[in-house]
C-alpha cells in the first residue's frame, strides 16, 4: 500500500533529485578519498555480496551525488563502496550545492526512488528528521519524498517534539501556502462579502489568504444566516476524560453473545465497524476544490449518527 500512486506523484514535485536524473547537472570524477559516506538515510548494513555484484558489474554505473559543501555522498554509498573495492581512485559525481537539510531531502528521495529500496524505519526517521527541518512542508509532499502515505507522515508530526515550533500553515506541493486553520479568513472573507456583495470570489480568496471553495463556504452559511465560522473551526472542545473509547466500546460489543452467535447481531457488528471512526481525519489531504463538498458529508453524516443515537439510547428507557 505504501508505495502506491507516488509515480504520478513525483510528476508535479519540485525535485533537484529528477534534475540529477535527467543530466541537467554535469557529472566529474572526483577522488575517493575526498568523500565521506555519512550523508546517506540508510542506517542498516548493505551485504557485502550486493557491493561485489555491483564492483563486477560491466555496464556503466549513474554517477552518485555528493553535497560539495561536506562532501558526503547523498545517494550512491554503495556504488563508492563496490569502486573502492575494484582499487580505484576515483568516482564520477555530480554535484549538489544546497544547504544541509535540503541535502538530506535529496538524499532521501534518491534513496527511495531507485536501488535497494530504504527500510520503513528508516523512511519513517527520514520523515521526522524533514518535519524538524522543513515544518511547514505538507504531509503530501514528505510522503512523496519519504516513500510513506501522508496519514502515516501526519502520526509521525503528531508524535514529534515540534509542537512549539509548529507553523499554522502547510506548504503544498503545488507551491501554495494553505493555513491550517482558517477561522480568521474566513472571518475576513465575511467581512469583505458584506463591504462588497460584487466583489468576486478570487478577489476575496486572496485578500483573505483561504481557497475560491472555502469562500464559496462562508458565502452560502451567510446567506442562510449562519457564521461564516463553522462551530468545528472554533476553538476546539477540551477531551472530556470520560469520552467513550470507541475501539474499547467494539471490542465489548464484539464479545456480547447475543450478538456474536446471531446473523442479525453479525451484521450489526460488521456495519458498526465499518462506519465507526477512530484516529484523526486526514484533512491535510483533503484538495481544496474538494473540501465544500467533503465538509457537507460529514455534516449529514454527523445528524445521521445523532439521530441513530437518540433512537437506539430510547430503546433503554
Amino acid at each position: 500500500m505504501q508505495n502506491q500512486g507516488f509515480d504520478c506523484d513525483r510528476q508535479d514535485l519540485p525535485s533537484p533529485w529528477r534534475a540529477y536524473q535527467s543530466g541537467v547537472v554535469p557529472a566529474e570524477m572526483v577522488p575517493i578519498s575526498r568523500l565521506r559516506l555519512g550523508g546517506s538515510p540508510r542506517t542498516g548494513d548493505v551485504s557485502a555480496e550486493h557491493i561485489r555484484v555491483l564492483a563486477r558489474a560491466t555496464v556503466p554505473m549513474p554517477p552518485i551525488i555528493v553535497h560539495r559543501g561536506t562532501m558526503c555522498v547523498l545517494d550512491g554509498v554503495q556504488r563508492v563502496r563496490a569502486a573502492t573495492l575494484s582499487a580505484r581512485e576515483h568516482i564520477e559525481a555530480q554535484f549538489f550545492d544546497g544547504d544541509e537539510n535540503e541535502a538530506f531531502v535529496l538524499a532521501v528521495e534518491a534513496n527511495t526512488a531507485h536501488g535497494l529500496p530504504l527500510s520503513v524505519t528508516d523512511r519513517k526517521a527520514a520523515a521526522a528528521r524533514i518535519i524538524l527541518s522543513h515544518p511547514t512542508r505538507s504531509d503530501r509532499w514528505i510522503a512523496v519524498i519519504s516513500g510513506l502515505t501522508a496519514s502515516t507522515v501526519g502520526e509521525i508530526r503528531r508524535r514529534s517534539t515540534v509542537e512549539a515550533a509548529r507553523s499554522n500553515t502547510r506548504l503544498g506541493r503545488d507551491g501554495r501556502t494553505r493555513p491550517l486553520d482558517s477561522s480568521d479568513g474566513r472571518r475576513l472573507a465575511g467581512e469583505l462579502m458584506r463591504a462588497d456583495p460584487d466583489r468576486s470570489l478570487r478577489d476575496i480568496a486572496r485578500a483573505a489568504g483561504i481557497a475560491p471553495s472555502t469562500v464559496l463556504d462562508v458565502r452560502n452559511r451567510i446567506s442562510c444566516g449562519e457564521d461564516p465560522v463553522p462551530a468545528r473551526k472554533s476553538v476546539p472542545p477540551p477531551r472530556r476524560p470520560d469520552e467513550p473509547d470507541p475501539l474499547a466500546i467494539m471490542r465489548t460489543l464484539c464479545k456480547d453473545p447475543s450478538l456474536r452467535l446471531t446473523e442479525a447481531g453479525r451484521t450489526l457488528l460488521r456495519w458498526l465497524d465499518a462506519h465507526t471512526v477512530t484516529g484523526e481525519p486526514p484533512v491535510a489531504d483533503v484538495p481544496a476544490h474538494c473540501a465544500a463538498a467533503i465538509a457537507a458529508l460529514a455534516r449529514h453524516n454527523a445528524r445521521f449518527w445523532s439521530e441513530f443515537g437518540d433512537r437506539v439510547s430510547d430503546l433503554d428507557d
